[in-house]
Parts: C-alpha cells; structure tokens; sequence
C-alpha cells in the first residue's frame, strides 16, 4: 500500500512542506498548501458520500484547486472520469454516462448537465481542515478514465487500475528509470497547461512534482504559449505538440535558454524537423511515442540524435514491445485494463502502428488505423465520412489526412455532389463540428467528380490528396 498511487506525492508533499510546488500567476502554493487543499477536499467529498469505486466526473480548468481535487479523488479511491474541453453536447452525455454518480467542477464549468454536481469552491468553503490524511484507494479498483475520441466517433474510456497507476514509470521515484530521474532534475520549473483530463499531462507533471519542482501554470498574456511563457516564468521543462513547436522555431529571437527537457509528442515529426529544433534548442529534445491505451512507449533521448532520429526512441523499462505481421503490440505494468463497457484486452494492446525493433530502437513504418492525429488528439476518417454523407447534398465522401504546420496533420474531406443538390460547405463543416467536435471540422473539403480507386479495389485517398482536384480552390473551415 506504501506505493499506491497517489501515496507517494503525499509522502513527498508532506516534507519540507515551506517550499513551492505550484505557482499561478503571482500565487505561490507550497507543498505544505497544497497538501492542505487535498486534505480539506478529501474530507468534504467523503462527507458527500464519495469513497473508493464512486464513478466521478471532473471538468475544470487548471488551477491549484483542480489538481488538489483529482488528487483528492485519488486518495479516497474514486474512479476519476476526465472531460477534456471541447466536446460536442451529443459525445459530453455520452462520457457522463459512464458510470458517473457525481461530476466535480470549478465555477467556470458549473453548467455541466447532471443530476449530481459538486463544486469544487463550495467544498472549500465547508468548516474545519479535513483532519489526517487517510488514503482508501484500493489496488484493484479502476482509477482513472482516459478518453479516446473513438473509432465510432463516441469517445472510448480506457480504464486504469490504481496498481496500475502505482506502477507507472513516471509515478514511482524509488524506482525511476535513468530518463525518469533525468526528467526530475530538469523539471525544475514545469510548465502545466490544457487539460488534468489528458493521460500525458498526468504523467509527465509527475517527475516535476515528485522531483520537487514546481508546477508553472501560466497565464494568458495574448502571446502564443510556446515560446513566450518559457521566456516569461524561465521554464526548465515542458511537453511540447509538433504544431507548436513549429511555431516556436518561427520566433527565434525569443530568450529560450532556460529549457532543460522539452518533450515533442502528439503527432508524428519528421527526422528533418527535428533536427532543425536540436540545432535551434540544443540538447533538450526528447520523442515521445505513445497512444492513451497504453501511455508512454518508447521515448528518443537528446543523445540518440541524429543517428536514430527517423526512430521512436527506445522502450520503456518493462514496457514489452512485440512486431506481429509488422504491427507493434506492447505491454507494461501500467497500461489499461481494458475499454469501460468492453471485455478485457488478453495481456497486450495492439497499436495499429506498423513497425520494426532495429538496434534496440522501434522505428515506425505508418498505420493500419485510418486515423488522422490533429492537435495531439486522435481523429479517426470514418465518423467523419459518415457524418458527411448524411448531408442531403453529400453522395459520398472521403476523407484522409495530411501533415500540416499548424496542427500537426489536418483532416481533407472529398465530397460527390447528390444528383438533386450541391453542398453548402458551410453546411457540412457545422454538421461535423456539431456532431464530433472542433479538431473533427475538415481544413479543405473539395467536391470531386469521382474517386480514384487503389489496386485493392478499395477508394484511393492518398491518390484523392495528391490529384489536381484537390488543389483546385478547396474550401478553407
């Protein structure tokens, strides 16, 4: 039980309790603070009734309050169901019929529809200071629910045990991986920003805060985040999506030498690209492959460049790595158990990636999985294929992704006209925003006439991206 998560933070907050560990704007939270806001949390939503098993939905932004609140949560053993921003009211219901007997907010997310909703400034204000700490979290229990967008368009949740959590590379300290120490010491000042509901924030600000670094929320000034708030509050470390780190290198005169360990992930990078960001930032890149499934994979050291840099980096310690029919599987201590509502996986996950192990490094050949990766967020073609073509001027539609600087890939439609009707392409981009949500909404969607078709017999989509048709005025959403 010493190492169940969330045990050891609260073993590591509870010393030298005088020092910082999140800072948001001009607020300074200490260790010893914050401790106490998990405490007080604690203690309410048990008085609420919550307890190990409870189903809790949490929507907030990111503050000191909402991570005391999911640690909170954790601590008295609920199953935390994470809402990331954006979602369409049709996918939001369909997430907060999960099991959810409760659904946690801040002020800002106080309209969130349920039967049942607590506020997480009304707990604090409740009498008295939660008294000791007791941690009821038990191993077998799902801890977590991390979405996925899903094949159908309805998110996936991918549940995580608390054994499995505690078994985390990034959430053990006694037992850090060289990489994972490495990641203590650099994340000396961490950059914490987007969503607590996002698997990759809730392991990689675990090295800050275990390592005893502090948590940076920044604050938006109007200036895009990367690089500015890095120069602004002297960032030591941070996780970075190719998009903005595209944009980053576009404003080379911005002070970024307080970078320590900038982890690229989210979308694949071309081996020139990053090159180009290791000759701009030095010796502070790190790649990291990985899926919500399964968490981190493999991870590409600032020491393997250039000479693995067409590679994802090495696996994990006991993270398995198996090549079947050319497609990886993976399997680790800390991967899900298995989708909410589904059977359980057999032992492995299947990636859908297409790879090779080559010198210890795994190196990835492309997809079986038609999915586009969009703002670090997994978009599949088929949802959006088939709200498409339920637009009465949509006879077929196609769609297929393509890299891009902006968002890291962006989705293309390809649409043929119904006989009777053209389509309204404003139309069409509402329809898909209303149905999956903003990062689902196509770049381009251009009407073609007909579809070329591959050798397998099947719609040729990487033909439909490179033809002229594809060129010619495409609609810009």
């Amino acid at each position: 039980m010493a190492d169940l998560f969330p045990h050891p933070l609260l073993e590591t907050l509870g010393k030298a309790s005088d020092r910082p560990v999140v800072e948001h704007g001009s607020r300074v939270v200490s260790r010893g603070e914050l401790l106490g806001l998990i405490r007080r949390l604690a203690a309410a939503m048990r008085a609420a009734g919550l307890g190990p098993g409870t189903g809790v939905a949490v929507r907030t932004e990111v503050t000191p309050e909402a991570l005391a609140a999911h640690l909170a949560l954790h601590t008295i053993g609920c199953r935390v169901v994470g809402v990331r921003p954006g979602y369409p009211p049709a996918q939001l219901a369909h997430v907060l019929s999960m099991g959810v007997e409760a659904v946690l907010v801040d002020r800002m997310n106080a309209s969130t529809p349920h039967a049942r909703t607590l506020v997480i400034e009304e707990l604090l204000t409740l009498p008295g200071d939660g008294g000791p700490l007791e941690q009821t979290a038990r191993p077998g229990d799902v801890a977590l629910l991390a979405f996925t967008s899903g094949s159908t368009g309805r998110p996936k949740g991918c549940a995580f045990t608390y054994r499995a959590l505690g078994e985390h590379w990034a959430w053990q300290p006694r037992v850090w991986s060289p990489v994972a120490a490495r990641f203590a010491e650099a994340f000396e000042r961490y950059l914490l920003f987007g969503t607590l509901a996002s698997m990759v924030v809730l392991e990689f600000v675990a090295p800050c805060l275990l390592g005893g670094g502090v948590a940076v929320i920044p604050e938006d000034d109007g200036r895009p985040l990367f690089p500015h708030a890095i120069e602004r509050h002297r960032i030591t470390g941070a996780i970075i999506t190719v998009p903005r780190l595209h944009g980053m290198l576009q404003e080379p005169g911005v002070d970024v030498s307080s970078l320590k360990a900038l982890m690229v992930s989210g979308s694949p990078i071309s081996p020139a690209r990053l090159a180009q960001a290791a000759e701009r930032l030095g010796p502070v890149l790190f790649q990291g492959y990985g899926q919500t499934e399964a968490g981190s994979i493999s991870m590409l050291t600032p020491e393997d460049l250039p000479g693995a840099a067409d590679s994802v980096g090495r696996p994990h310690p006991n993270v398995e790595v198996a090549i079947r029919d050319g497609e990886v599987h993976v399997r680790s201590p800390y991967m899900m158990t298995g989708y909410w509502g589904a059977a359980p996986h057999d032992g492995w996950i299947n990636t859908r990636d297409l790879g090779r192990m080559d010198g210890g490094f795994l190196r990835l050949d492309g997809r079986t999985r038609d999915v586009i990766m969009v703002n670090a967020m997994v978009v599949y073609a088929g949802p959006i294929e088939r709200v498409l073509a339920s637009h009465p001027g949509v006879a077929e539609a196609y769609v297929a992704g393509a890299p891009d600087d902006d968002t890291g890939e962006a989705v293309h439609a390809f649409v043929m006209p119904a006989a009777d009707r053209a389509p309204d392409q404003e139309e069409l981009a509402a329809l898909v925003r209303r149905e999956l949500g903003a990062d689902h909404v196509p770049k381009t969607v251009t009407v073609v006439t007909g579809v070329p078709v591959a050798p397998s017999g099947k719609p040729d989509k990487r033909a439909l991206l490179g033809s002229e048709q594809s060129l010619r005025n495409p609609r810009q959403q």
